[in-house]
């Protein structure tokens, strides 16, 4: 099967995959990926690979973050990877998983692949194609709209009966997402479409949310913006120099 006839198929009906990448800090467009995981599933969502990596940043990894995923500047340099050999085998193997027409999903896929997308640029490593992407953090805000409460990925994952250990280690957020995104397809089956329709979809649904949730925010803060682009945030614009 070409992967145009994959991308016109139901997402669901067919292998799936998830990445998910733990970082040296929030700022998407300047973390360093510490640790990265992939998974693919088959149709009945039984494990059919697991890839992990952990990479030497080449930074040092604030504490703040190793007290998320665990990993300290030391354990990254004694056992990790150079980034570089880290980012080009993730790259490879997401792009042979779109090359296949195989969905990848990231959760807030905009900060795993703007992560993915900086490393990529630092090493001078092309950039993977993005398409086709599920995000279940934009799809839940979209057929979920009126619900209450944080949408992270623990939450969301208790709200839906899906097991999550080990939060905030990459491999047990990549299956978590593949777990919950089935899950909201049961509750929700109108989200159970093509998979290139439903990428279009979340483009659009991105784009929207982002201006509803500025258009709230100009209440108290007139200046606030907020990015709509997904699922990659484009690079910032260099500063310009001279007088």
């Amino acid at each position: 099967m070409s992967s145009t006839q994959r991308n016109e198929s139901i997402w669901n009906a067919g292998p799936r995959a998830a990445f998910d990448v733990e970082t040296t800090g929030k700022n998407s467009r300047a973390a360093r990926i510490v640790t990265a995981s992939l998974i693919v599933v088959d149709a009945k969502g039984d494990v059919l690979q697991e890839h992990e990596w952990l990479a030497d940043p080449g930074v040092e990894i604030p504490a703040e973050a190793a007290e998320v995923h665990g990993i300290t500047t030391a354990k990254a340099r004694a056992e990790g990877r150079p980034a570089a050999a880290v980012v080009l085998e993730l790259r490879n193997t997401i792009q042979e998983l779109f090359d296949a027409g195989t969905p990848v999903m990231a959760f807030n896929a905009n900060y795993d692949f703007t992560v993915l997308a900086a490393e990529c640029a630092r090493h001078g490593i092309p950039q993977v194609t993005r398409f086709p992407v599920l995000d279940p953090f934009i799809i839940n805000k979209q057929v979920d709209r009126y619900r209450k409460g944080t949408r992270t990925l623990g939450a969301l994952c208790e709200e839906y009966g899906v097991r999550l250990d080990n939060a905030h280690t990459s491999a047990a957020d990549a299956l978590a997402t593949v777990r919950l995104l089935d899950a909201m397809a049961q509750k929700f089956p109108k989200i159970v479409m093509p998979t290139a329709s439903l990428h279009r979809l979340q483009i659009e649904w991105a784009a929207a949310q982002a201006a509803d949730f500025q258009q709230y925010l100009r209440r108290t803060k007139p200046t606030a913006v907020i990015e709509g682009e997904w699922p990659v945030l484009p690079p910032e614009e260099p500063e310009r120099g001279g007088f």
